[in-house]
């Protein structure tokens, strides 16, 4: 009985930093990058989008496919940053502790 009145306080400690990373991941912002550094997309950590940057020199209205390509590649960038810090994050408010797979937590 008592191991399980420590399992359940940690618990709640865990679940309370996760709650105050959650506050911290939303005002986290990220830049991706594509074209090397030609366009730019900026994610808050709820990957949403905040920002983006495109160098006028790839403004052609003939070649917007090469454009819309470099769009969506920045965008990838700057969500796969988010989510390593995410996973960052995660490490230090469990302890390095692994959580079951499929846990969701955001």
């Amino acid at each position: 009985m008592k191991d399980m009145m420590k399992m359940l306080a940690k618990a709640q400690e865990i679940q309370g930093r996760v709650q105050q990373m959650q506050e911290q991941l939303a005002n986290l912002e990220i830049e991706g990058q594509s074209g090397g550094g030609l366009v730019k997309v900026t994610l808050n950590g709820k990957m949403e989008a905040r920002a983006v940057k495109i160098d006028p020199s790839l403004i052609k209205p003939d070649d917007a496919e090469m454009l819309e390509d470099l769009i969506l590649a920045a965008f990838q960038d700057a969500k796969g940053r988010v989510e390593t810090a995410m996973q960052e994050k995660m490490k230090e408010v469990t302890g390095g502790l692994p959580l079951p797979p499929g846990l969701k937590l955001f």
